[in-house]
This record gives structure tokens, C-alpha cells and sequence, in this order.
């Protein structure tokens, strides 16, 4: 039988229901909308390392038009 996953509610959601929850299951990180608990996004903690890095130096930033 499989363990349910422990998810956790960031401390910034609010009372309505539209938290992110975040689980660490099997060496990777899960994130899911409590809206949609279905939908569940897996990544590995070097992967989010790296995309968290990216989007601080601004990697995803949006360019001005020519």
C-alpha cells in the first residue's frame, strides 16, 4: 500500500481554498493548486534549484520590443 503524501500549505495562502501545496515524495519535490489537487507538478531539488536561480538573476525577464 502506498503512504499518502504529506502536503504542506505555504504560510502565505490564504483561508479561501487557492493554496499552493508543496510534498517531498521519493527524491523529488511536488507542488500542486488545492483547486486542482489532481494536477501535481514533480521536479528533482537540482532542477528547482536551478529554475529558481533563474528566474532571481531574471532569466525569464521580459524584453522590450524593437
Amino acid at each position: 500500500m502506498t503512504e499518502p503524501i504529506g502536503w504542506q500549505k505555504s504560510s502565505y495562502s490564504g483561508t479561501q481554498g487557492d493554496c499552493v501545496e508543496v510534498a517531498a515524495v521519493d527524491g523529488t519535490i511536488r507542488f500542486r493548486e488545492s483547486d486542482t489537487p489532481a494536477v501535481v507538478l514533480a521536479i528533482t531539488p537540482t532542477a528547482l534549484g536551478t529554475f529558481l536561480l533563474a528566474l532571481k538573476t531574471g532569466e525569464f525577464a521580459p524584453t522590450a520590443s524593437a
